[in-house]
């Protein structure tokens, strides 16, 4: 016999390994933190002994998903002022510039983290900031408490970190008891945060970092000045070949028809490019996302979903790899990995006016092995194969809505949800057991958070962007005064 650390057995395994193998009565040995065997529960139990075993009777074993693009800081603004004109996008900017302290973003830090960890999401992608893609890279000890934040709870995270847009400098802000000192901050102040942050986090614990600049778009050009425009393609180009030195993923966020034949003329493009969204691209465009190789990330659950049509379907017949993000936590949407999953299929078969698009064991693979591959880390997770990482999921389907037991991969994609996972394992260590955190105790969390989202309403007088507004009932559409969001 083997002695490993772990097995986890008596489930059914969906394996995502290359042949996408399901095993009826499965099981998963693992030593330390990697897998050393994915077979049926039987041969397991013949070859191996362990110090711990897990029943997953009745549950399935799955891989941790994967979420390849959500922001930072927006769990503790979500709904802020949303369908009340701009207000929402305004509130992150100036949060994220002027408003915002070191703990509020490692109280955001840990609510995220704790949501994707009860949602069977062992990887994510947080973007330090949002809006019209403000970083709060004007000090490191922001991102530091982010990455503190996360490391509490236990997941993975790929930390994007780099410049604003231009023009430069922008106006920043620290509070200390209750006093607010702004000051000025260059393009080469963000620069140098985020080579800190890399420097320091990048492979510490389970923290990546990645590296990120604004979408140049036609109305950039149309809006900057000359001066302003040329800077902003230089201050890409650098970052980006920064990202090539370092050799960590490359990303942006608001990608819509032109921007990508601007970012492959600027040369930024490739395998270890992550671009977000990627709305009403010409055919043109899906054929040099996939000549470059460069990765996709649709957020189907996202406004600019709703804005503008992702061509996820066109673009992996074209050969691109497309992987599911849920644009996290705001304004109206959770980190619930299954609800995007859904939402994808329901978004292409409308498109298409056709049900057999986008099957439900592709909408899988866009949320684990695929989400791996988009972040270039294939090798390591995404799958449950000997040699990988131990990131590994249970899911209860003893529950009503996933009954009877039987298809249990089309009841999985179809309707369960991220309250359904009861058990989460990453890097081999048992994080979730039970629905319940191992390493952090939920309520302590929600309290820094709630604390901390009252204090930013505070520092910011956005009393009344917590209110509802006007046509919230009664409405079939909020009035026009209501402006949209």
């Amino acid at each position: 016999m083997i002695e490993v650390d772990l097995i986890v057995t008596g489930g059914t395994v969906i394996s995502m390994d290359a042949t996408r193998r399901i095993i009826d009565y499965g099981a998963v040995a693992i030593s330390s933190d990697r897998i050393v065997a994915v077979e049926e529960a039987a041969v397991i139990a013949e070859r191996y002994s362990a110090s711990r075993t897990i029943d997953a009777s009745g549950k399935i074993i799955m891989p941790g998903m994967i979420d390849v693009h959500a922001h930072a800081g927006h769990g503790l603004i979500k709904t802020m002022g949303m369908e009340q004109g701009n207000h929402w996008e305004e509130i992150c900017g100036a949060a994220y510039t002027t408003g915002s302290t070191p703990e509020f973003w490692h109280a955001e830090a840990q609510l995220a983290a704790l949501e994707r960890l009860q949602f069977g999401v062992t990887t994510g992608v947080s973007l330090l900031g949002g809006g019209d893609t403000i970083m709060r890279t004007d000090d490191v000890a922001y991102g530091r408490a982010h990455c503190e934040g996360v490391s509490a709870v236990g997941t993975r995270s790929v930390v994007a970190v780099g410049p604003t847009r231009p023009p430069h400098p922008r106006t920043y802000a620290t509070w200390r008891e209750g006093t607010r000192s702004d000051y000025q901050v260059s393009f080469e102040d963000q620069l140098e945060v985020s080579n800190a942050l890399l420097r320091e986090w990048h492979g510490t614990g389970r923290i990546r970092i990645a590296l990120l600049t604004p979408v140049l778009r036609n109305e950039h050009e149309e809006e900057m000045s000359p001066g302003d425009y040329a800077e902003a393609m230089a201050q890409t180009k650098i970052v980006r070949e920064l990202s090539r030195e370092a050799g960590v993923v490359f990303t942006q966020d608001g990608h819509r028809r032109g921007s990508v034949t601007r970012a492959h003329a600027m040369g930024i493009l490739g395998p270890d490019a992550l671009l977000s969204h990627a709305i009403d691209l010409t055919p043109e465009e899906i054929r040099i996302v996939a000549d470059t190789g460069t990765r996709i990330a649709h957020n189907p659950s996202a406004i600019a979903s709703i804005l503008g049509r992702c061509p996820a379907i066109e673009l992996m017949e074209a050969g691109a790899v497309v992987a599911i993000g849920s644009d996290a936590t705001a304004p109206d949407r959770s980190g619930d990995m299954f609800r995007h999953m859904q939402q994808c299929m329901h978004y292409h078969r409308t498109h298409f006016r056709d049900p057999k698009v986008l099957p439900p064991g592709k909408a899988l693979e866009m949320v684990t092995i695929d989400a791996a591959t988009a972040l270039g880390l294939e090798a390591e997770i995404g799958s449950l194969e000997v040699g990988k990482k131990a990131d590994v999921v249970l899911v209860d389907m003893a529950r009503p809505h996933l009954a009877p037991f039987q298809m249990p991969a089309f009841h999985l994609i179809y309707f369960a949800n991220g309250n359904d996972v009861v058990t989460v394992i990453i890097d081999g260590e048992v994080v979730l057991e039970q629905g319940r955190p191992t390493r952090i105790e939920p309520s302590s969390v929600i309290e820094e958070a709630n604390r901390e989202a009252e204090a930013l309403v505070g520092r910011m007088g956005l009393q009344t962007m917590i209110s509802q507004p006007e046509g919230f009932f009664g409405y079939t559409r909020y009035p026009a005064s209501r402006g949209e969001h």
